[in-house]
């Protein structure tokens, strides 16, 4: 079959429309609301697309992964709006860098994960290259009975206005336990009797249901797990990497 100018450039404009409604569908959704509405060139039929579709995806197969990715894109960024100002409002304390950042990266990590400890050193690095950038801190345990427990001791932490101290003493002791969490309590100069009260406190436990909740709608797996502006990267992706999305992230304002 010859296909027409005209009907070649409509499947062009139409590919990722079309292949982002059919996706949308077939993941459960009712709509493609936020998508950019495409209108069909006169005379062309619905049959007369599909098969312009497929003969360009035959002959283009390359497009099929940027096709993919511009899909998750787009879907990221919706996800991401949904929740962006509960996500990057911090509990008390649990933050770091400047109030008054014009970039945030917001971090779900778990103490007992390896990758998150191997992160740290690039968002201290990060903080001290970058007098407008601030770092969010949730508290995500999904890795053990322990993790729970620094969760918890940790925003007592926040509460008391020794997060970032508590942060780094837990990280530095080893997986979290008994021995090491009193160790941490101690290095921050927690006061015992406030930690025991803020554990106690209902708000402590709603605060980790609701970083469990954000991460449910983010379609988090596991930690650590950024979210820098539209982009969310996943595990220890390195100082690089994480530079580039706030920089990115600045770009788009």
């Amino acid at each position: 079959m010859t296909v027409n100018r005209w009907m070649l450039s409509g499947a062009v404009a139409l590919i990722a429309a079309v292949a982002a409604f059919f996706l949308l569908r077939a993941d459960g959704s009712q709509s493609v609301e936020g998508q950019t509405a495409v209108d069909l060139p006169a005379g062309l039929e619905r049959a007369d697309l599909e098969i312009v579709i497929r003969e360009y995806i035959l002959a283009n197969p390359e497009i099929i992964p940027e096709a993919m990715e511009r899909l998750q894109e787009r879907r990221m960024v919706q996800m991401i709006s949904t929740v962006r100002d509960g996500l990057e409002t911090p509990f008390e304390g649990a933050w770091a860098g400047s109030a008054n950042a014009d970039v945030t990266i917001v971090e779900f990590f778990d103490y007992a994960c390896g990758f998150c400890r191997t992160s740290l050193p690039d968002i201290e690095r990060l903080l001290a290259e970058d007098d407008n950038l601030r770092v969010v801190y949730r508290e995500l345990p999904i890795l053990s009975e322990e993790s729970v427990e620094a969760a918890r001791v940790s925003l007592s932490a926040a509460r008391q206005r020794q997060y970032n101290d508590f942060h780094h003493a837990l990280f530095a002791a080893g997986r979290p336990g008994d021995a090491t969490i009193a160790e941490a309590q101690r290095s921050a100069g927690l006061s015992p009797a406030r930690v025991r009260s803020d554990i106690a406190d209902p708000a402590i436990e709603a605060e980790i249901r609701n970083n469990r909740e954000l991460a449910g709608r983010l379609e988090l797996t596991g930690t650590p797990a950024f979210v820098v502006g539209d982009r969310i990267l996943s595990g220890a992706v390195g100082y690089e990497r994480l530079k580039e999305a706030v920089e990115e992230a600045r770009r788009r304002g």
